[in-house]
């Protein structure tokens, strides 16, 4: 009885331990969310450098995606700075859709003191999948500091709102 009781345990548990070993080697993770994807990108800065934007996970963000052609894009750039200069503890980061050449050329004439990365055409099926189905630009995301989405902004912010938004954050 006891021998028996005995092999009927032992192959309990190499039963379990099989099922156990593959399931954690063939689960697969879930998917990776478009915000995630993009909050672990690493793309190079107007000097070729690769900045990831996780760097600056934990604290919130304003992410806005523009282009040099862009003439919406273009007008609120001086408006970001602005309220970029007020940000205290909130983190700009400027995504080109664009080449850098152009982007280093905008800066000459429009100063820009937060970081400008480079994305190219490459954004619009990220842009799509963060909630913009036309792709359209500008568009601005603001993150809590816990990485979740507070707002989304498609077309020109509005800088009344945007400063009060980000210096709600800040506090």
């Amino acid at each position: 009885m006891n021998r028996r009781l005995f092999l009927y345990a032992g192959a309990g548990a190499a039963v379990a331990a099989i099922a156990s070993y593959g399931y954690t080697r063939f689960a697969t993770p879930a998917p990776a969310t478009p915000l995630d994807t993009l909050l672990d990108l690493s793309l190079p800065d107007l000097a070729g450098q690769a900045q990831s934007l996780s760097q600056w996970r934990g604290q919130p963000m304003v992410i806005n995606f523009w282009a040099t052609w862009c003439k919406p894009c273009v007008k609120e750039m001086p408006e970001l700075q602005a309220i970029h200069e007020k940000a205290g503890k909130v983190r700009f980061v400027g995504i080109g859709v664009d080449t850098a050449d152009n982007m280093r050329k905008f800066v000459e004439k429009v100063p820009v003191s937060y970081p400008l990365l480079v994305m190219g055409a490459g954004a619009l099926e990220l842009l799509r999948g963060l909630g913009n189905p036309s792709g359209g630009l500008p568009f601005t995301l603001i993150l809590n500091a816990d990485g979740s989405i507070r707002q989304k902004i498609l077309g020109q912010i509005d800088p009344v709102s945007l400063e009060a938004t980000v210096l709600e954050l800040a506090a």
